[in-house]
């Protein structure tokens, strides 16, 4: 069924009278923009097999709704259990990117945008990187998935890390989880969020180190945007960060080795997983991944 056929019977909207504008942007799912009656919509399809990659639409569905009411994502408006199309509220304004956050005074915007969400409405389930990774991989080995020369071999120093983080665990607040330039837009005066398909309650340094890993900040805005969020910047809190920003490139890093090989979508996903493992490897090889560790144990 088409998109114009699929909001015609949903919706009993009039198809003829429906404008459908392709939305390129997204890694996982088709988007469209639908103009209907004098009103602009945001139209999300998911897409196939996202099973796989720990997608649970029914968490992703409750959640979208909780961000709305802390006014940071845009509201549910239909909901088709049957396809999982999410209809959505229009919202206008931009769609960031690495190189517009590199303006001044955006770390502090950032903040404000994610204390907005953390105070908001729990999530449905928790979201944690570590458990996340066990599952990658179990699907990567049951599949015969490829993953980056090297990935086990740094598995030690995961568990490392998961141990420095526990031993002054913060409390949990609804997090987005996936923190990509594109999954803010900037109406001018406040930055909204959007796409839950992660989100879930975990530890806001993690939010913190993976929007500071996906918009590439450098050491200065790390400090900025932990500063902003938390009012100092602290040694401990600095390192928590920085772990989570190498978590955040070890899980997505076998995110996009599973899309490689199950996607429809023209990208380059394995050119991608390497980058990311590249990354990461590097933050583990540096003559201060022991120093983050002690930090962070510390507290």
């Amino acid at each position: 069924m088409d998109v114009a056929s699929l909001v015609g019977k949903a919706l009993g909207w009039d198809p003829s009278k429906l404008r459908i504008q392709p939305i390129v942007a997204g890694l996982t799912n088709k988007n469209y923009r639908l103009d209907y009656g004098g009103r602009t919509f945001f139209l999300r399809m998911p897409g196939p097999a996202t099973e796989l990659l720990a997608v649970d639409r029914e968490n992703e569905l409750h959640n979208t709704r909780a961000a709305a009411r802390a006014a940071v994502g845009p509201r549910v408006l239909q909901h088709d259990p049957n396809t999982g199309a999410i209809l959505l509220e229009w919202l206008p304004g931009r769609t960031m990117s690495n190189e517009a956050f590199q303006a001044p005074g955006m770390p502090a915007r950032i903040a404000e945008a994610l204390r907005r969400l953390h105070a908001g409405p729990r999530f449905r389930d928790d979201f944690d990187m570590f458990r996340l990774t066990e599952y990658y991989l179990d699907v990567a080995r049951d599949r015969g998935i490829r993953i980056p020369d090297g990935y086990l071999d740094r598995l030690p120093q995961v568990a490392l890390i998961e141990a420095a983080l526990a031993a002054h665990p913060l409390a949990t607040v609804p997090c987005h989880n996936d923190l990509l330039a594109e999954n803010y837009l900037d109406d001018g005066k406040v930055l909204w969020i959007v796409d839950y398909e992660y989100s879930g309650n975990n530890d806001p340094t993690f939010e913190l180190g993976n929007t500071a890993q996906e918009l590439g900040f450098d050491a200065a805005r790390q400090e900025e945007l932990c500063a902003a969020y938390f009012g100092e910047a602290t040694p401990a809190l600095l390192a928590r960060m920085r772990l989570q920003m190498i978590m955040s490139d070890v899980g997505w890093t076998l995110w996009a080795a599973i899309q490689a090989a199950i996607s429809s979508i023209d990208y380059d996903f394995w050119g991608w997983a390497e980058e990311r493992w590249g990354r990461a490897s590097t933050a583990f090889g540096r003559d201060d991944f022991d120093d983050l560790l002690a930090e962070a144990v510390a507290g």
